[in-house]
């Protein structure tokens, strides 16, 4: 009885490895996505910045039972990318990600090979007339701060230097900031100047960028990032 009991279960452990063994080899048999799609988050026609790795979007593909999202992280400049399959797909804005109004109405994709796409959205602030200089062991940025959305309010401007195109509160050498109550007046520039440290004042050029946070939402938006030669 014991040398049944044994033969049993060596038999059920090889079935069980070879069956793991057929699954794995269907898993990598499987062909890769090569359909591609990307675009940017857009307002007026133009790229919205935001922060690295910081605010995604959901895609969702229909006619499954089951349903799993696929996150796909917008990139600093506004633009994102994803490869699937061909299908129909449902991309959703996610509430509360982003530094502009919430809009989760969903926007239907038939992606059939590489497909561009602009996702809208209303941002509560914007940058206009955006300009950098350089002084001794500084660098400053003068704009304009435009309100889009007033259904918030401003909360403060920033300007990050760092020694990489990626640069945000999370990724930066040096800052400056100016809060809303010293901001009294939108339709005149403001200027904000960021002291170097010694490490990035020697460096021959850094990197500045300009980021807006508005009341009550988690993600700042931001200009493009300037590269300011200091030499």
């Amino acid at each position: 009885m014991k040398k049944q009991i044994i033969f049993s279960f060596k038999f059920f452990l090889g079935a069980l490895v070879a069956t793991s063994l057929l699954t794995s080899c269907e898993k990598d048999n499987r062909a890769e996505p090569k359909s591609v799609l990307k675009g940017r988050i857009v307002h007026d026609g133009q790229a919205v910045g935001v922060r690295s790795n910081g605010v995604q979007l959901e895609i969702w593909q229909s006619g499954y039972q089951l349903f799993t999202k696929i996150p796909v992280y917008i990139n600093q400049d506004g633009t994102f990318s994803a490869s699937l399959f061909d299908g129909d797909y449902k991309l959703v804005r996610l509430r509360g990600n982003g530094p502009w109004v919430d809009n989760t109405d969903t926007i239907n994709v038939a992606l059939r090979g590489t497909q561009e796409l602009d996702v809208p959205v209303t941002p509560y602030f914007i940058f206009r007339n955006d300009t950098y200089s350089k002084g001794e062991g500084k660098v400053s940025a003068t704009f304009n701060l435009q309100q889009v959305n007033t259904s918030r309010t401003l909360e403060r401007v920033n300007l990050y230097v760092g020694t990489t195109m990626i640069v945000d509160p999370n990724n930066n050498g040096g800052n400056a900031q100016q809060l809303a109550a010293a901001i009294t007046d939108l339709t005149k520039p403001i200027t904000l100047t960021a002291t170097l440290s010694p490490a990035l004042a020697g460096r021959e050029y850094v990197y500045a960028r300009i980021g807006v946070k508005t009341s009550g939402v988690g993600e700042m938006l931001f200009g493009a990032p300037q590269k300011i030669m200091l030499k």
